[in-house]
């Protein structure tokens, strides 16, 4: 590999980043005017169905599975690599454009970063997270844990092992490292206990599951031989039983554009969405 020398100043090379090039860039801000749409119920979610946008449809149908009907809510997709994330209207609501972001029309609030939606949800609805101090504490700890160690597994090892525009083996044993550490940390905590922060399945779980609970399962960047994976028991025994559970099932398809047709629900407006407008569902009803 040819050493690189930094410039004295750096310069934007739009072309230069890999497949997700286009959603990068050095600057905030609003690219385009454009309103969002609103849909029938009062949580409206713009989203799209990467581990961050999983992690809130998978709360709000959790929510829906233990009787709240008012989390009901429309998921509209916002396709990051078309850069929908940088309209007025997204803006607006996320002045970070990054997916996920929450518009509450029940209460005015908005609401980015899947970590604060998942607080906020859990805190509305009085579900997923202790009332006891200490317990409370400790899912809030490993809330924290996550939001700052999943930019090393997406941006870092992702990045570098499946969608850099070459390979560098510097930066994929950096981060490989770092992941292999953080699937041990999950490791070492689910053998002690059946959740993230004790034995009840809280937000912590929920956040942490599209990431951590993919990437061990192996459905993530194609790295599960790489990885050794199977080398995780606690943490793929965690990981089974979320997947088994039917909300997660549900949320996990919801603004999802690539895989099996069966599990893409491009937009969620009702639950009956889930039997009718799947793309295999959609597919069929055009033949």
């Amino acid at each position: 590999m040819a050493n690189y020398t930094p410039p004295k100043v750096w310069t934007w090379d739009a072309e230069n980043g890999g497949n997700w090039a286009k959603t990068n860039r050095p600057i905030a801000g609003a690219t385009f005017d454009a309103e969002l749409p609103v849909g029938k119920h009062p949580l409206q979610l713009y989203s799209m169905g990467t581990p961050n946008g999983q992690k809130v449809t998978i709360m709000l149908e959790e929510l829906l599975a233990l009787g709240k009907t008012d989390a009901e809510y429309d998921a509209h997709l916002i396709k990051i690599g078309d850069g929908d994330q940088f309209s007025s209207g997204f803006v607006a609501i996320n002045p970070n454009s990054k997916i996920p972001a929450l518009m509450d029309h029940d209460t005015g609030v908005r609401v980015f970063e899947s970590g604060s939606i998942l607080l906020y949800l859990a805190e509305k609805f009085g579900a997923f997270l202790p009332a006891d101090l200490a317990h409370r504490t400790e899912v809030m700890n490993w809330v924290f844990w996550l939001q700052g160690s999943a930019p090393y597994l997406g941006g870092g090892f992702g990045h570098f092992y499946a969608y850099a525009p070459e390979k560098f083996e510097y930066p994929i044993n950096r981060f490989t490292m770092e992941v292999k550490r953080q699937m041990d940390v999950l490791d070492r905590e689910l053998a002690e206990h059946k959740y993230l922060g004790g034995d009840t399945y809280t937000i912590a779980d929920m956040l942490t599951w599209p990431w951590y609970g993919n990437l061990v399962l192996g459905n993530a960047y194609d790295a599960g031989e790489f990885l050794d994976v199977e080398s995780y028991t606690n943490l793929r025994r965690w990981a089974k039983e979320i997947l088994a559970r039917p909300a997660v099932q549900r949320g996990r398809i919801v603004n999802r554009t690539g895989g099996p047709l069966n599990e893409q629900l491009h937009e969620r407006h009702d639950a009956s969405d889930f039997d009718t407008k799947t793309q295999d569902k959609i597919a069929a009803a055009g033949e």
